[in-house]
């Protein structure tokens, strides 16, 4: 998700070309908070560093609603590895299908 706001944010896609003189530069890593502890992220940044990201604020450490969202998914018959791949493309972070499961339960 944080990839598709840095689209908008620069105008054009990932594999595009642009005459702008902002561009991707590479990615920042970030440690943030859940209810059961820390997980790093790699936050898309670019050239002018102008990049307000939505998903996961800037100097945002803690998620810890994470856990209902998980819940949610989980209720709405979505399985641990569909919830897994979810968060993974929503907050750009590894979610072990093990730590889905301790989650849910």
């Amino acid at each position: 998700m944080m990839e598709t706001e840095m689209d908008k944010h620069l105008g054009y896609g990932k594999s595009e070309r642009s005459d702008s003189d902002d561009y991707r530069n590479g990615y920042k890593a970030k440690c943030i908070n859940i209810s059961y502890g820390g997980m790093d992220i790699k936050v898309p940044q670019d050239r002018k560093s102008t990049f307000q990201p939505r998903v996961v604020k800037k100097r945002q450490e803690d998620i810890s609603d994470i856990d209902q969202k998980i819940i949610s998914m989980y209720a709405k018959g979505m399985t641990t590895r569909q919830i897994s791949d979810t968060l993974e493309d929503i907050y750009g972070f590894e979610a072990s299908e093990g730590f889905i499961s301790d989650v849910k339960d």
